[in-house]
């Protein structure tokens, strides 16, 4: 992968990419593989960007398909994730929000299933109900209403853990 490609297309994307990664990983480690491996194939699969979507969307998507590929694996015990040392800039992005009130509601995102990670995570970015479809694959009409009760979720989860509304 050059480095201008990186520097152009990826870096300024970064922050989609780390608030997946983050979803979807318990340790530093792991978040920095699945970092590592979504750059890559974002670079892999650069030419089959077909411009109909925003590259934001394209980066979502790819970011979200490798996140759920490697959970899978690794359900599965399938590893095959090399790392090597990801920039500073990505590192110091990396690590755990600053205000902890944030954190928590990371924390529980994590609690729920896959897809809905997905659905939370592309809310919070203030994606259009047809942008989560689209980078989702799913159908603009259920999306709201899974969107809500995601949400009911993460309110009891919040609650049970004695985070209140503040």
């Amino acid at each position: 992968m050059g480095s201008d490609f990186y520097q152009l297309s990826i870096l300024p994307y970064s922050g989609i990419i780390i608030k997946i990664c983050r979803a979807y990983t318990n340790s530093q480690e792991d978040f920095e593989d699945y970092y590592q491996e979504v750059c890559l194939q974002i670079w892999r699969s650069k030419d089959n960007f077909n411009q109909q979507s925003k590259w934001s969307t394209w980066i979502y998507r790819i970011s979200l398909n490798v996140c759920l590929t490697h959970l899978k694996k690794s359900k599965s015990g399938i590893t095959d994730i090399s790392s090597d040392a990801l920039p500073e800039e990505v590192i110091d992005d990396s690590k755990a929000f600053i205000n902890d009130d944030i954190n928590q509601l990371y924390n529980a995102i994590k609690h729920l299933s896959e897809i809905d990670r997905a659905l939370i995570l592309l809310y919070l970015e203030e994606k259009t109900y047809a942008e989560i479809a689209e980078i989702t694959g799913t159908n603009t009409n259920s999306i709201g209403v899974r969107i809500n009760r995601v949400k009911e979720r993460l309110h009891r989860h919040l609650n049970q853990q004695g985070v209140t509304n503040e």
